[in-house]
């Protein structure tokens, strides 16, 4: 005996089904191109591991690498992930050079050189691209001195 939610059920069914489908292809192909972007982060920090360990005149053994590049990927994701964060507790969809300084709160020195290329990154910009102020209000005009 059928009853009125089994019926329900067969046509939500049917209905999320093209749906569920073309959620499941979406995670696959994002779940594919993170592959893609963590194998291709963790070559990049091998080679940069191998390059500085010949110029100390050493060579460093292939898992110590490995666990080098699998360090970098993870701090670099919550690194991201932190970013994110911050920007979503400021109200804003996008990442902000001031949230990726505020990821390097507990490492002083990394901060201080975010800082310096944040710095330098906006010496580059062009003149034309300056940020037009806003007008101040009549109540700033209005300032009560006591």
């Amino acid at each position: 005996m059928e009853t009125l939610a089994d019926d329900a059920d067969a046509a939500l069914a049917g209905d999320s089904g093209g749906d569920a489908e073309r959620y499941e292809a979406e995670a696959e192909r994002y779940e594919a191109e993170a592959e893609l972007l963590r194998d291709r982060f963790r070559l990049a920090v091998i080679s940069i591991a191998t390059a500085e360990g010949k110029k100390a005149g050493m060579t460093v053994a292939e898992p110590v690498v490995a666990c080098i590049a699998d360090l970098a990927y993870k701090s670099a994701e919550q690194l991201a992930k932190d970013a994110e964060l911050f920007a979503q507790h400021a109200g804003r969809k996008s990442i902000k050079m001031d949230d990726v300084i505020l990821t390097a709160h507990r490492n002083e020195h990394l901060m201080g050189l975010l800082r310096t290329f944040s710095q330098e990154l906006k010496g580059k910009e062009p003149a034309s691209s300056e940020r037009k102020r806003k007008k101040s209000s009549k109540k700033d005009d209005r300032a009560i001195d006591v």
